[in-house]
């Protein structure tokens, strides 16, 4: 360790690096960005073991990315703070100017389901506000209950097919989900265009959204 109170925080900085260099990590801060979860949850989702993801969020929880607390026998987890979403906005920023890696699995997948321009929150906000556009949130209904952008729709992507019938087809329908890489948005663009909707996905997810500072409602709602 030096004795150099330069390197000492670079080495402490160095710390937030190893704790989100591993994807599995960057992917339960993405789970947790939609809201507080226990372990059990966070296995669920980010398919895990109960093990790994108890020591995954050890390493987050070192690197003060992640805080906990305990309810009786059970630990829930929390992000730290907005910083950790700027962090891996940051971080993936990064990744796609530089990365050619990066590029090749955008142009494929991403790309392939919606080349268009993803809608930005002020327009979303404002076309919301003018009623001009149904808001679809495509999330799991676990995730929409805690909290989702005011005046959102739910109908998950696994139910999609069979519920169109409850989607306006004459008004633009903006998707979203949990981040900006989060598939569930993509795929359902590409199911609406494929039906005949006039759709686009929201250029981020409900954690930026929140972090913004933009309306948000909880509970089923709609």
């Amino acid at each position: 360790m030096s004795t150099n109170p330069k390197l000492k925080l670079y080495e402490e900085f160095a710390s937030i690096a190893r704790a989100i260099g591993n994807a599995h990590r960057i992917n339960i801060l993405e789970h947790l960005g939609q809201g507080e979860r226990g372990v059990y949850a966070l296995s669920a989702k980010a398919g895990l073991s109960i093990a790994n993801t108890s020591r995954h969020l050890q390493q987050l929880k070192r690197a003060g990315l992640v805080q906990s607390k305990r309810e009786g026998k059970y630990i829930y987890y929390r992000l730290s703070g907005d910083n950790v979403l700027f962090l891996l906005k940051s971080l993936f920023a990064v990744g796609e100017e530089n990365l050619a890696e990066v590029e090749k699995v955008l142009n494929g997948y991403f790309h392939e389901r919606d080349a268009m321009e993803a809608v930005s929150q002020k327009e979303l906000m404002e076309r919301s506000l003018n009623g001009l556009v149904t808001v679809l949130d495509v999330r799991p209904r676990d995730e929409f209950a805690m909290e989702h952008l005011a005046g959102a729709i739910n109908i998950p992507l696994s139910e999609l097919e069979n519920r169109l019938l409850e989607i306006d087809k004459n008004q633009e329908v903006v998707a979203y989900c949990r981040g900006p890489y989060c598939v569930f948005s993509f795929e359902a663009v590409a199911t609406l265009r494929q039906r005949g909707f006039k759709a686009r996905r929201m250029e981020d997810g409900l954690p930026e959204w929140r972090a913004a500072g933009l309306p948000l409602q909880s509970g089923i709602g709609k």
